[in-house]
């Protein structure tokens, strides 16, 4: 079959899968997330691997657990306690069972479990944004509280990755002459970049009237996204040319990796949580940042 009809399908399905976790939310989000993200950090390893450097699959699973069980019941303060524990066993790991490079095993574990598992998992916190309280224990667990604001925020962030994806590349091919990241990725240019956010912000526009998002939320929102999009797409490109692969995995059919389908939402999730919950649900800290501003001044 053509690779292109390959790719085409194989996007679709994704597609279709993901929309219908994120609809639902809850333990369907969970099962999604734990799936990529143990595929991903299997991706990482691998990848890693080919620059002589064996950071441990093991504990990197492990704290991935950990997270997703702290992200799916929303214990954001047993976090640290978390990020402690994973960086003692990262440490124990390479003192009794690892082997050269120490130091940068160590420290490619901890970033293995950071990037491929942590980052991504704010998901589910950005899904329970908005979700009420009064919920039964039942609901608690099965997260059947579905139809909340969380939901609009997710739609909002996927669409506009999209929309950025799609906007990088039309515009680059049109228009590209100035490389934007020559020794990363030589096909990106800055006019691709430059219509990707053009895209994602108009998109934004179409996509915040339906979930009422007030206009500078949407463009600050807007920005946020193409920007840390474009970011994470080169970061993936950056690991996988420092170890000479052109793709993280082979898993699915035109597209590589799960790593090569996730990389433009690894940066982006976590940001788009932190500036919908301190700026659009938590308002107060638009104040807090207002006098900071102006202490500093």
């Amino acid at each position: 079959m053509n690779n292109s009809i390959l790719r085409v399908i194989t996007g679709w399905i994704l597609g279709l899968i993901a929309l219908a976790c994120i609809i639902f939310g809850g333990l369907p989000l969970l099962i999604l997330l734990a799936i990529i993200t143990f595929l991903a950090s299997k991706e990482f390893v691998q990848i890693l691997e080919h620059k002589g450097f064996y950071p441990s699959l093991k504990v990197i699973v492990v704290a991935d657990v950990i997270f997703a069980i702290l992200a799916y019941f929303n214990c954001f303060n047993l976090v640290p306690l978390a990020f402690t524990a994973g960086t003692m066993i990262a440490f124990m790991w390479v003192l009794f069972k690892g082997k050269q490079p120490y130091t940068a095993n160590v420290a490619t574990t901890i970033v293995g479990f950071v990037y491929s598992g942590w980052f991504p998992l704010h998901l589910l916190f950005l899904r329970d944004l908005g979700t009420t309280n009064n919920t039964s224990s039942l609901q608690m667990i099965l997260k059947t509280d579905f139809m909340n604001a969380g939901l609009g925020y997710v739609i909002f962030m996927f669409l506009l990755v999209i929309c950025t994806d799609v906007g990088c590349y039309y515009f680059g091919r049109k228009f590209g002459k100035h490389k934007l990241a020559p020794v990363v990725s030589p096909n990106k240019t800055i006019e691709g970049s430059i219509g990707g956010a053009v895209c994602a912000l108009v998109g934004g526009f179409i996509i915040a009237y339906f979930i009422k998002l007030p206009w500078y939320h949407t463009i600050i929102a807007g920005l946020l996204v193409t920007t840390f999009a474009q970011i994470g797409d080169l970061c993936e490109s950056l690991l996988k040319r420092d170890a000479g692969v052109k793709d993280s995995g082979n898993l699915l059919p035109g597209h590589g990796g799960f790593l090569d389908r996730t990389d433009s939402y690894v940066f982006t999730i976590p940001v788009i949580y932190y500036y919908f919950l301190y700026f659009v649900v938590d308002t107060h800290h638009w104040v807090d940042l207002l006098s900071f501003i102006k202490g500093i001044f």
